[in-house]
């Protein structure tokens, strides 16, 4: 029998200037695994000099925004006043809580160069007691994340325990999330779980089983699945889910359990409410219509 439930097929996006995205969460076919409640792959894309990502000062509430790189830089300015580049491998985790706004962009010198940037970004929706929890960023290095290495394959542990490795992230619910590095062709038992899980193919196609999961597709497996993966050549595949924390409502960068908590996000941002991100004073209009 199939380990798989579902095939998501991603919608791509531009973030403007032809930056495209492929976005697998939310979707018909699955609003969350776990609790994760967004995917974005960002890229593979090349900047000619002069160009870069300029993603201006915008709220979130309700969420942990989860960054990871496997190509490029960018930099982060937020609410609390951190300012930190992330590179491949690293973790930037900002807890968005009752509000935190921040920005991403290309910094001056790899802007005045050209460069490439490839990676990913997803949102973990907060259990219910700390959706108004206190706003809060975290970055982690990538020497600080467990790497497992097994025949080929190389695990970086990004949040969760895996393997019997355990990351430094802070999260606030049970969940998993991993980066499964193939450097040749190689297989890998994954484990049984009774958590939800869902395997990204960012990088190459990966066989579940003897189910091919093509570039840039994302599939939720069947509960407590134990499949072969199957690498015929290097590729990255992302392994995310655990426990799910309930419905959310999620529209624009706004997480909740209730509309009412949004419209309040909405109007305080049209008001001019949340705080301001030191050193990059530029302003995103809240959409009129902004569904995901």
């Amino acid at each position: 029998m199939s380990a798989i439930d579902k095939i998501i097929h991603p919608k791509p996006r531009d973030l403007g200037d032809g930056f495209m995205v492929r976005r697998a969460l939310p979707a018909i076919e699955a609003r969350m695994i776990g609790p994760f409640i967004f995917a974005d792959e960002m890229g593979p894309h090349r900047f000619p000099p002069g160009e870069g990502i300029d993603v201006r000062p915008h709220p979130h509430i309700g969420l942990a925004t989860v960054t990871y790189l496997f190509d490029g830089e960018i930099v982060h300015r937020d609410s609390l006043g951190v300012v930190q580049p992330i590179r491949p491998g690293d973790v930037n985790w900002m807890t968005a809580g009752r509000g935190i706004v921040h920005s991403e962009r290309t910094g001056p010198e790899l802007r005045a160069k050209g460069h490439s940037v490839h990676g990913m970004q997803t949102w973990v929706a907060l259990p219910d007691a700390d959706e108004e929890t206190e706003p809060a960023f975290h970055h982690h290095p990538a020497a600080s994340l467990p790497l497992v290495r097994k025949d080929g394959l190389a695990i970086r542990v990004i949040a969760g325990s895996f393997l019997g490795e355990t990351s430094p992230v802070a999260t606030l619910s049970e969940m998993l999330y991993a980066d499964l590095h193939a450097r040749e062709p190689t297989t890998f038992a994954l484990p049984a779980t009774l958590l939800e899980r869902g395997l990204y193919a960012a990088i190459g196609d990966v066989m579940i089983d003897d189910e091919t999961l093509p570039t840039g597709q994302l599939a939720l497996l069947k509960a407590n699945a134990a499949p072969t993966l199957r690498w015929k050549a290097p590729g990255r595949t992302m392994l995310l889910g655990g426990a799910p924390v309930g419905n959310r409502h999620i529209e624009w960068n706004f997480v909740a359990r209730s509309k009412e908590r949004i419209d309040r996000a909405k109007a305080e941002w049209r008001a001019g409410a949340f705080p301001k991100v030191p050193g990059d004073d530029e302003f995103i209009p809240l959409p009129a219509s902004s569904p995901r």
